[in-house]
């Protein structure tokens, strides 16, 4: 049923495309300190569809992890499909609608989850300020998160240079539907502020970002991530380069995480991520 919504969606973005992209990735990450992952690769592929006042986001992620065996019993398998629809009411205020799902998991207990979200965006275009606050509710069978997230972005430009400066605040709230594993050693309560600069000139792009605080079951990338293993994440950092090349736009990505694995209570796993996006527009 999901792969049938998944393709009834795909097939209606593409019949009523005025300006529109599509984009694959992937990922290599390695685990350091881990009792429980060597290494991993995740592919994704994506569209991004906008017409007049609405937007369509689409994405799949297919994830393959080496495991240690013990304790685990097989390598991880994943794979999540993630949903975005967007309107522009006026020029002040839009409004977005995530859906996320972990459509298999064959290791975890968040197997089958769904995370829904709304959120209210509002242009202050004489400030060139840019605010959303996006309300997520993740539900699987042992508890659920309660996320609230605040970004504001400013946007400046200048000699051939645009700028964009992005805040960010993240709330978490976990509630147990029955004691489990995943949510034992986790806290009640998370605070994530993190920061973003993207620079862009003359075909060329430059990112970073950094997160602090600790987060748990947090949903990322402006919901087209979702963290639902068992990890308490403290430290995020990422630094990025990209470059336009005709219609396409190629970025390479590092990422560095670190986290405690939330059932053994082992602290200090490493995380790290190279990941290479390709985005095609049409």
């Amino acid at each position: 049923m999901k792969y049938l919504l998944l393709l009834l969606l795909t097939t209606n973005i593409f019949a009523q495309t005025i300006h529109s992209s599509i984009s694959t990735y992937y990922e290599s990450k390695k685990f350091k300190n881990s009792l429980q992952k060597y290494d991993g690769v995740t592919y994704g592929l994506g569209a991004d569809i906008h017409k007049g006042t609405n937007a369509y986001k689409v994405a799949f992620e297919y994830g393959d992890t080496q495991t240690k065996q013990p304790p685990l019993s097989e390598d991880l398998k994943t794979q999540k499909l993630f949903l975005k629809y967007a309107h522009r009411v006026n020029q002040t205020f839009a409004f977005n609608i995530n859906y996320l799902t972990v459509l298999d998991d064959n290791i975890a207990i968040t197997d089958g989850g769904n995370s829904y979200a709304l959120g209210l965006t509002h242009f202050a275009k004489e400030k060139n300020i840019v605010s959303n606050f996006t309300q997520y509710y993740s539900s699987y069978d042992d508890f659920s998160a309660l996320q609230s997230d605040l970004d504001i972005a400013y946007t400046q430009k200048f000699s051939g240079v645009k700028l964009k400066l992005n805040a960010i605040y993240k709330y978490i709230k976990i509630d147990e539907k029955s004691t489990n594993s995943f949510t034992k050693n986790a806290q009640d309560e998370y605070h994530t502020f993190g920061v973003k600069l993207h620079i862009h000139s003359n075909g060329y792009h430059f990112g970073t970002v950094a997160y602090f605080g600790k987060r748990a079951f947090a949903i990322m990338d402006n919901g087209f991530k979702i963290q639902h293993h068992a990890m308490e994440f403290d430290r995020t950092y990422s630094v990025g380069v990209g470059k336009n090349i005709s219609d396409f736009v190629m970025r390479f990505i590092y990422v560095y995480q670190r986290a405690t694995e939330l059932p053994p209570q082992n602290k200090n796993v490493e995380v790290e991520t190279l990941r290479l996006l390709l985005n095609y527009k049409f």
